[in-house]
């Protein structure tokens, strides 16, 4: 009889480690300089986050000439060559993505985070921006070597059998190399860029004086509030610059899954002593790429079945657990061959306390009856309205008492006006949005779109149901408790779902290509105005498309 890892009481792991997890007798989680505390350490880390944001009396004059040089290249040559041609936004995006690569980590890691906003951003953008996911530069192999030597102490071969010069992943912040322990177990490191720390810090500088000049000069961007959104970027990134807090994101999370019985989604194990401010040795998981379906189907596994049990996993963290994977790309996931996912990188996490994630709730349990004033509510109380806002108000400016509109029966026209309307009476509720609500909002988007591949002729009306159906029986007594719905007698507006999609007339069932058919409709209607408004009623367009998906729970 197989005996299982100890640790799988407290964790969702593999069932074959190469070591057990004991939280309490890993020193990396009592660090020296943060008192012995892990949670402290994160809150220092916060706290140098809100200090690098901080109004300054002298700009960093090099830097913003730098920043300033490379964009005002790439704008100049679109502006010059593609601006107002049915080719503006590609060649814009073309232009920016070798930009942001020469200007380095920051900029490296902003695009990175914007080419997995698919649906948030303009798909050109998105496309250009994915390079730079895996076309980053490698450091030295001698640089990586010394940072390893520093951060573990004494030799390469002290620790390691063997080492992978050539880094298996390169990305922004870091590259991950594999590796065999002296005690013979396969690892994957995760080694920190030498000079990342100082340029971070210099860029979040810089991007704090440009962003308050933004405020009321875009309308778009003073919606999305550009010093909150360099407040939340610095906090994020400054946060994935210390791989303790992301070993410690690991077993939380891993924590969380054990928790909601979640054993088809796994967290690789942080090794219980190999772990400092920039490195981090974990274990080594093989599978499918998420991209590669195609190979998961031919090995037996369910995708569908894969793409709802991330979804319901998620979902769970975030609403239940008020901690969830804040950074879900193809990139970050992988299915093992029993068909359980694995989570990977966990630099980026979600965390709400107990008030908004209590709001959180509300507005997921709004969203599966369509009660609009809930909604409305919880998303002030998570601080996308201000406190005193008129719900009432809102609901009537905005028009979210009347029933959705379907986008392909607008024009273009149409569509930028009531994007405009939309726009103007946001702004004049001072609207913003905050971290947890983008990186949901980002997550939930990546798993909308992986229904193209994972599971496109899956009815989406009957993926909703069977989602609440599930929350219902798991967790209807602990959400009722919480917010005070009970969700078995609470009514399910499926025709709100169906109408908000544009399919109120259509069978009962709706698929992903029946969806994917009406953004491509609207997507060439867009193309073809082509005025100079940018991507704005594009996204629009999408966003009512994707809301029912994204409130799915």
């Amino acid at each position: 009889m197989t005996t299982l890892p100890s640790d799988l009481a407290t964790g969702s792991f593999t069932t074959g480690g190469p070591w057990v997890v004991e939280p309490e007798l890993m020193p990396w989680r009592k660090p020296v300089d943060a008192g012995g505390d892990i949670t402290r350490l994160r809150a220092a880390t916060a706290a140098s986050a809100a200090e690098l944001v901080r109004p300054r009396r002298r700009p960093p004059l090099g830097r913003l000439a730098a920043v300033g040089g490379r964009l005002g290249r790439a704008l100049g040559g679109w502006a010059l060559s593609e601006r107002g041609t049915p080719a503006s936004r590609a060649g814009l995006s073309r232009r920016l993505r070798p930009a942001f690569e020469r200007l380095g980590p920051t900029y490296i890691k902003l695009g990175q985070i914007i080419s997995a906003g698919e649906g948030i951003f303009p798909e050109e953008l998105v496309a250009e921006f994915t390079l730079l996911r895996d076309r980053v530069p490698p450091e030295p192999f001698s640089a990586v070597r010394r940072t390893v030597e520093e951060e573990l102490g004494g030799t390469l071969a002290d620790h390691f059998v063997s080492f992978d010069r050539v880094p298996i992943a390169s990305a922004s912040i870091a590259q991950v190399h594999a590796a065999t322990l002296r005690t013979g177990e396969r690892v994957v490191v995760k080694v920190q860029r030498r000079t990342v720390d100082r340029l971070v810090r210099r860029d979040i500088a810089a991007m704090s004086w440009i962003a308050p000049w933004l405020v009321g000069r875009i309308p778009v961007a003073a919606l999305a509030n550009p010093p909150a959104l360099v407040e939340l970027f610095a906090e994020t990134i400054v946060e994935e610059l210390d791989f303790r807090l992301e070993a410690q994101n690991m077993l939380d999370i891993a924590a969380v899954l054990a928790t909601n019985g979640q054993r088809s989604v796994v967290v690789p194990r942080p090794h219980p002593r190999l772990v400092t401010r920039r490195v981090l040795v974990m274990e080594q998981l093989h599978g499918f790429a998420w991209g590669d379906p195609e190979g998961m189907r031919a090995a037996g596994i369910d995708t569908a079945a894969v793409l709802r049990t991330t979804l319901i996993s998620f979902l769970e963290g975030a609403m239940l657990a008020g901690v969830f994977h804040g950074d879900l790309h193809g990139g970050n996931l992988l299915v093992l061959e029993d068909g359980s996912v694995a989570l990977l990188d966990f630099g980026i996490t979600g965390r709400l306390d107990e008030r908004r994630r209590l709001a959180f709730l509300r507005l997921q349990v709004g969203a599966t009856t369509n009660a609009v004033v809930p909604q409305i509510e919880a998303l002030r109380d998570l601080g996308a309205l201000p406190a005193d806002t008129d719900v009432a108000a809102v609901v009537r400016d905005l028009g979210l008492d009347r029933p959705p509109v379907d986008p392909t029966t607008l024009t273009a026209e149409e569509m930028i006006a009531e994007l405009r309307d939309v726009t103007k009476a946001l702004l004049g509720y001072g609207a913003k949005l905050p971290k947890e609500l983008m990186l949901f909002v980002k997550d939930m988007l990546f798993l909308n779109g992986a229904m193209a591949t994972m599971a496109p002729d899956v009815d989406i009306l009957g993926e909703i149901v069977a989602i609440v159906t599930y929350f219902t029986e798991q967790h209807g007594e602990r959400i009722a408790r919480d917010v005070g719905v009970d969700l078995s007698t609470a009514p399910l507006d499926l025709d709100g779902y169906r109408a908000a999609m544009g399919f109120a007339d259509s069978p009962d069932a709706v698929t992903f290509r029946d969806l994917q058919e009406r953004r491509d409709l609207i997507r060439r209607r867009m193309r073809d105005h082509r005025a100079e408004r940018g991507p704005a009623p594009l996204l629009r367009a999408l966003y009512r498309l994707v809301r029912p998906a994204a409130s799915s729970a």
